[in-house]
């Protein structure tokens, strides 16, 4: 009995290094991104973008990469900051990847309806801006065409309720603003994410170059195709995001 005693004794130690090097090093890795991310959402509070950019960034350093989903809302975080700092354009490209990654691991259905509503509410943005800066209406169309399908799905798939209303509104908005004329969107006071922001339809045509699109292929068609493919592989791995609230 004693030997055992002994033993167990001796193994305590081992025990404990092996918690600190490993699981334990992930909760610290856990804690360093909590405090990060606290720190973010005080900077958000008193508008200062630029430091909750860098702390969102920190997070993600250390969040552990099998936590897809704290992940994913980080990586959101990060990219709402942007329209702030001038990088709407650059935000809008980085939500949509973060949509499909969401699209393809999560099963937060929640999740993946608010990463999509902020691709719209991009796209939403992005038109306005293009609009106001002349762009042709073949570039600004393909934005509020890319908003209109994000919010339909959303509006569609939602099971009710504040969100569906919510999403429909957008929606509305968005055909709204695709209708109206110049002169109306000009006397409108200017949304928030859009200031500070230039330039939105020279970013958007060096973002276009830079993706490789099969000749002759439209770019409204290219939206509708890209949302419905991502509702395909929402409905057969999990991951609905028409199943939040």
């Amino acid at each position: 009995m004693r030997k055992l005693l002994a033993v167990v004794w001796l193994m305590i130690p081992i025990a404990m290094i092996a918690y600190h090097f490993g699981p334990g090093q992930v909760k610290l890795a856990r804690d360093r991104a909590a405090k990060q991310i606290a720190t973010a959402r005080a900077a958000e509070s008193r508008d200062d973008w630029a430091a909750a950019q860098e702390a969102y960034r920190l997070a993600l350093v250390d969040l552990p990469e099998t936590d897809t989903d704290a992940r994913l809302a980080t990586r959101l975080a990060l990219a709402k900051t942007r329209p702030y700092l001038g990088q709407l354009p650059e935000a809008m490209g980085e939500v949509e990847s973060i949509l499909d990654d969401a699209v393809r691991e999560s099963k937060d259905a929640t999740l993946v309806d608010a990463i999509r509503s902020t691709a719209g509410q991009m796209h939403y943005h992005v038109a306005w801006l293009m609009r106001l800066e002349g762009a042709d209406a073949e570039e600004w169309t393909e934005e509020t065409e890319a908003a209109r399908q994000h919010f339909r799905l959303l509006s569609e798939e939602s099971k009710g309720g504040g969100a569906r209303e919510g999403h429909e509104k957008n929606l509305e908005a968005t055909i709204r603003l695709a209708q109206m004329d110049l002169s109306e969107l000009k006397a409108l006071p200017l949304p928030s994410e859009c200031k500070n922001n230039g330039n939105c339809s020279g970013k958007c045509r060096s973002q276009k170059q830079g993706r490789k699109k099969p000749p002759g292929s439209g770019n409204s068609e290219d939206a509708r195709q890209k949302i419905q493919e991502q509702k395909t592989k929402s409905a057969g791995g999990g991951g609905n995001p028409g199943g939040g609230s």
